[in-house]
């Protein structure tokens, strides 16, 4: 069940995704804000990254927002994949990041700016990633009117209008990318 914002899940939710380096963020900013069916938003995230045995578990911390313990899992693969994820509303992230890094122990901090395009049920993310550069992400919500197939459809609908290549996809989350220190 989704809060009165849309935004936080109680049960299991699934989405259809696609991740690429983006080599010309102007251009994508135009092609997005053409498509879209609702306002730009902007926004700061920080994710913290804890270590887990199944999926992986992030803290996202919004600024002016309530932070979100996100739980996901989904193949490493290029291209469209699918992926499970839980959201929980988070009112004290601090406490809860100590707590996890004690319990689990932290594998990557990823900041991000972050504008956020609707392109119907799908969310366009523009990312500038610190230490990795600049992203594109298509997250297709997926349920009752839209399954797998469909999304499927609409992030490779969306591939093409931004003109991806295979060679821009990747595969892996932001925090799998950064160097090891």
């Amino acid at each position: 069940m989704l809060d009165a914002t849309g935004l936080f899940a109680t049960t299991p939710r699934r989405n259809m995704e696609l991740k690429a380096r983006l080599r010309d963020p102007s251009a994508a900013r135009q092609i997005a804000a053409t498509l879209a069916t609702a306002p730009a938003e902007s926004q700061r995230q920080r994710d913290t990254y804890f270590r887990v045995r199944h999926g992986r578990l992030k803290l996202r911390e919004i600024e002016g927002r309530t932070a979100q313990l996100v739980w996901y899992a989904r193949s490493d693969q290029f291209g469209p994949k699918g992926s499970d994820y839980r959201l929980v509303a988070v009112a004290h992230p601090a406490e809860l990041r100590e707590t996890l890094a004690s319990a689990c122990g932290i594998c990557a901090v990823i900041e991000k700016q972050r504008e956020i395009f609707l392109y119907n049920n799908v969310r366009i993310h523009l990312d500038v990633v610190t230490e990795l550069g600049d992203f594109i992400e298509f997250e297709a919500i997926l349920g009752p009117e839209v399954n797998d197939s469909a999304g499927r459809a609409q992030v490779e609908f969306l591939q093409s209008a931004f003109q991806l290549s295979a060679e821009d996809l990747l595969d892996r989350s932001y925090a799998e990318m950064l160097p090891l220190s």
